[in-house]
Order: C-alpha cells, then sequence, then structure tokens
C-alpha cells in the first residue's frame, strides 16, 4: 500500500473519530424555537399586564377624568384623596381583616382534603377530581348559585329550607349588613371555589416527601397521627404551605366577582377592587384617582407578601431553616 493511502485512511478514520462540532445553523435553529414558542405569550403579557400598569402608575400623578389621556399633572394629590378617601381606606382594613381569616382557613382546608386524599387507598383518583372540579367553575356563576339557590333569602332557599327543620326563620343572608350573613356566604364560595386548587399543590408535595422519613420517625418512637404530621409531614411541607399563603394572600385583596356579583351595588362590603371599580368607571370616571388606589393596592400586597415570606422564611437556604 502507498504512503498516500495509508495517510488518506488514517485522516478517514481520524474523521470518523472526531465528534462533529455543533453547527451555528442548529444553535440559531434552537434559539428560533424559543422565541416562536415564548414571543406570543411575552407579547400577551407586555400588552395585557405590563403596559396598563405601568400607564396606570403615570395616570396617577395627573388629573384623568372622563379620558385615559392625562391633562394636568397633580403630583401625588389622587394618593392623597384615596389614602383620606374612607370608603377606600374601611375596605383595606376590612380585606385584611378578612385576609386574615380567609387564608388559615382555606390553607387548614386544602390541607385536610390533600392528606385524606393522599391516604385513601381506593378511588383516588375519583376523589381527587371531585375536589379539584369546582375550580373549573367561574366566580360569576357560582355566586349566582349561591345568591339564587343556596342562600337566598326567601324559604325557598337550601339554607334557610334546612333551617326551617329546627324551626329557625328565615334570614336575609345578603339583604341586611347587621348582623353580616353575607360574609358566611361569601366565605362559602370562596372556599368551595379554590380549596381544591390548593390541595393538588399540597397532594404533589405530600407524594414527593420520602417514605424513609416515616419510617425512621417510626424507629425514634413517634406515633402515627398528630406526631408523625407535626414532626415529619408539616416540616416537609414548608416551601409548600409558604407558596399557598403567599397565593390565597393575594387572592385575598383582588377579590372582586363574588362581592360584585353577591352584593350587586350595595355600599357595604365593598371590597377594594369594587371600590376601585366605581371611583374609575362611577358617575365622575375619575381615572387618575383610581389609578392612584390601584398603586396603593398594590404596593399594600406587595408589602404584606413580603412579610409573609419573612415569617415564614420564604427564600432561605436549607442551612438556615
Amino acid at each position: 500500500m502507498s504512503t498516500t493511502t495509508t495517510r488518506g485512511v488514517a485522516k478517514g478514520r481520524a474523521a470518523e473519530e472526531t465528534p462533529a462540532v455543533p453547527r451555528r445553523r442548529g444553535v440559531r435553529g434552537r434559539t428560533l424555537n424559543f422565541w416562536l414558542f415564548t414571543g406570543p405569550f411575552l407579547i400577551g403579557l407586555a400588552v395585557f399586564v405590563y403596559i396598563p400598569i405601568g400607564w396606570s402608575a403615570y395616570l396617577s400623578f395627573f388629573e384623568a377624568r372622563y379620558t385615559v389621556t392625562p391633562s394636568t399633572f397633580v403630583g401625588f394629590d389622587n394618593y392623597a384623596y384615596m389614602l383620606t378617601n374612607d370608603k377606600f381606606t374601611d375596605a383595606l382594613v376590612t380585606f385584611t381583616v378578612f385576609a386574615a381569616i380567609v387564608v388559615p382557613i382555606t390553607w387548614a382546608l386544602s390541607l385536610g382534603l390533600a392528606l385524606m386524599v393522599h391516604r385513601i387507598r381506593f378511588m383516588k383518583a375519583f376523589f381527587r377530581s371531585v375536589f379539584f372540579l369546582p375550580t373549573a367553575v367561574s366566580f360569576v356563576a357560582a355566586s349566582l348559585i349561591w345568591k339564587m339557590s343556596i342562600f337566598s333569602g326567601v324559604r325557598f332557599g337550601l339554607a334557610n329550607t334546612v333551617l326551617s327543620w329546627f324551626g329557625i326563620d328565615n334570614i336575609a343572608w345578603l339583604a341586611n349588613p347587621d348582623p353580616p350573613w353575607y360574609w358566611l356566604v361569601i366565605l362559602t364560595v370562596r372556599l368551595w371555589l379554590q380549596a381544591g386548587f390548593y390541595m393538588i399543590l399540597f397532594l404533589a408535595a405530600l407524594q414527593n416527601i420520602p417514605q424513609e422519613l416515616y419510617e425512621a420517625a417510626a424507629i425514634d418512637g413517634a406515633k402515627p397521627g398528630w406526631q408523625t404530621l407535626r414532626y415529619v409531614t408539616l416540616p416537609q411541607l414548608r416551601a409548600t404551605s409558604t407558596a399557598v399563603i403567599l397565593l390565597l394572600l393575594v387572592a385575598a385583596y383582588q377579590a372582586f366577582d363574588e362581592f360584585f356579583n353577591l352584593l350587586a351595588k350595595t355600599t357595604w362590603g365593598r371590597p377594594p377592587l369594587v371600590e376601585l371599580y366605581y371611583t374609575a368607571l362611577g358617575e365622575n370616571q375619575d381615572y387618575g384617582a383610581g389609578s392612584a388606589g390601584a398603586m396603593i393596592l398594590t404596593l399594600l400586597i406587595c408589602v404584606v407578601t413580603l412579610l409573609q415570606g419573612k415569617i415564614m422564611g420564604f427564600g432561605r437556604g436549607e442551612e438556615s431553616k
């Protein structure tokens, strides 16, 4: 065999053994695919979220009545007006109390459902679907069902029918703020709608807890039940619990649909978003003041969320827990 032929064979083998260098076209193709998939989402996020937030913050410093085009710069006058508006400040205080009530109840209910579904040995998929299905119902539809069928103020309502069996007179659940029975209506509809969603989050976290931890706890003398729940399950659910509480806090301050549909145009029990709705879209259509109120509400949600995250240790490393 000639020297030239030998060199050619060696070069061919070297080419076969050397891994192929990725082409730039492949990298560009993956980058293009990334932007093709995420581009529509990012555009929608910018158009429907970030741009409205920025424009609302801009409008909050201007006089803007009956138009979204700012006319006169007023500085912090809109903020001062909203902070001295008794209806708005009362709504903020009321919904801080509302959040303090509905958040722990929803957390406990969703965790209890998750523990129950996680431990049953038959029809687990059925019960998981049954508890999760209410999350697919809109707040508007659920509010109308609660208002006209369950908590109707007449004797044909389900709640009043059950009470009549015990000799209790009909209760006007949504027509009278004293006593405030409307809170029972709002709490029950919100629990029914959102408990299943957070149950799924807890259920996923429960399935990720290593079984070895329970076996080690049993060897150390921990009894099944409360001791296992306290010393094994709850510590392992700390990150999920923090995320659930933060989501519940934000959702509580953003409550709108059920209040707007259950209480209609009543002047009591209005959440902050309903007050902002009537400020910006009411008789005066004061978009500047409405935008300032929205910024105040956003700041309050951020502060409460950060405080809750600080208390729960959200974002801390494992070594600091």
